[in-house]
């Protein structure tokens, strides 16, 4: 079990990583690859004080090495969802499970809605992970909605174990099988009546037994029901805590601005009072200063 679980690998998780560490907490940080981090994308930064003219691959690339050189982990994948049990928090990687005393949300914002028919088939031919339902549709017809670098090598393994994939984005991504059917889309609908039937792509009707809907991560609220919410945000104190006993947000899923800055600072106050949540720390350790 870990003192501090962060789910986010962008500028605010790996600052409360950092942080925590700091002080000595054992720290797990759950993301996905580093390309799918919204800084990565930037071409370049000029307004991070003291930094500028870096590319948002070299700002994410110096922060993760600074979180891991001081000791925090890493596990790479999605968090599907996240709860509070006999004083933990468990949260569901993938088909993994990671136990935590502390937990810091650094998702980010979830970008757009939730296709139409997504709330109402989840559990019912909707699914968020691959590896850990694919078993399910061994034989049967699926359809992949890619929209994360991870997605590829999903529908790769749905496709080695039986499943009929066909996959849906704006573009084929080159790690995708030969074998695995491609549709461009951009419009997605599921219908179906009690079950998932059907993934309705830009009007095309791609019948299928489920659809994998395959995001770089979940919005907060949907991650940890519960949680308070300012409109589209979670709703922090100036502590950084959530409504939740021993959940701590922050970065971009706190509200405006989106920005670097920001996201650094709510992860430094975010590290340090889920540290005081934890009570008086351990001795430090000779690497921690």
């Amino acid at each position: 079990m870990y003192d501090i679980i962060v789910i986010g690998g962008g500028p605010a998780g790996l600052s409360a990583a950092v942080q925590a560490r700091s002080r000595n907490r054992s720290v797990l940080i759950i993301s996905g690859q580093e390309r799918d981090v919204p800084l990565s994308q930037a071409g370049r930064v000029n307004n991070y004080l003291g930094m500028p003219g870096l590319s948002g691959r070299e700002l994410i690339a110096r922060f993760s090495t600074h979180a891991a050189q001081l000791g925090a982990e890493r596990m790479e994948g999605r968090a599907l969802s996240a709860m509070a049990t006999s004083g933990r928090f468990l949260v569901a990687v993938g088909s993994e499970v990671a136990e935590g005393r502390a937990l810091i949300l650094a998702t980010g914002v979830a970008h757009g809605p939730k296709y139409p028919g997504e709330s109402e088939f989840l559990g019912r031919g909707v699914s968020y992970c691959a590896t850990c339902d694919g078993m399910l549709y061994r034989g049967k017809p699926v359809v992949v909605v890619g929209a994360s670098a991870q997605a590829p090598e999903e529908a790769n393994f749905l496709q080695e174990l039986g499943c009929q994939v066909t996959y849906v984005s704006r573009t084929r991504p080159e790690a995708l099988q030969p074998s695995i059917d491609f549709v461009s889309a951009v419009r997605l609908e599921i219908v179906g009546d009690q079950q998932a039937a059907a993934l309705r792509a830009d009007g095309r009707e791609i019948p299928c037994a489920c659809v994998f809907l395959l995001r770089p991560s979940m919005a907060p609220a949907d991650l940890m029901p519960g949680l308070a919410l300012s409109g589209p945000y979670l709703q922090v104190d100036r502590d950084m805590a959530t409504n939740l006993p021993g959940v701590f947000a922050a970065g971009d899923c706190t509200g405006l601005p989106l920005q670097i800055s920001k996201a650094v600072g709510e992860g430094l106050i975010a590290g340090h009072r889920a540290c005081d949540y934890l009570g008086n720390p351990p001795p430090p350790a000779s690497n921690i200063c």
